[in-house]
């Protein structure tokens, strides 16, 4: 397991708005060719330098294609990252104003400190 690489594909796919949208449409596939393709990229340094041994454990690779950001919580995963890729993804599903995020504290209310260990 590895909370760098949830926490990288959550910081990477929110910064991209066309990736967002097929994270929304496609979260199975997404994943799939994120990993393939962009997993290994070392951030913020010029292309063509990669890492050659990230991936995802199945219990990341099904909590990010399932949308299941409680899951992604207990992994570790920053919810920072999850709640700020997550209201892009599907705030505009609910009427209210804040409706998502009111979902999202229900989702996870179930948790209690302390919480699961978010460093990397």
């Amino acid at each position: 397991m590895s909370k760098y690489l949830l926490d990288k594909f959550l910081y990477t796919v929110d910064r991209d708005p066309e990736l967002v949208e097929r994270y929304r449409e496609d979260p199975r596939g997404t994943v799939e060719s994120w990993e393939a393709e962009r997993a290994n990229a070392i951030l913020n340094v010029h292309s063509g330098e990669n890492s050659t041994w990230l991936r995802f454990d199945d219990a990341e690779r099904e909590a990010l294609g399932t949308h299941d950001y409680p899951r992604l919580f207990e992994l570790g995963a920053h919810p920072f990252l999850t709640l700020t890729l997550f209201i892009a993804m599907f705030e505009r599903d609910y009427a209210e104003p804040l409706g998502f995020q009111l979902e999202y504290a229900r989702r996870l209310s179930h948790f209690s400190m302390p919480y699961p260990d978010i460093s990397t």
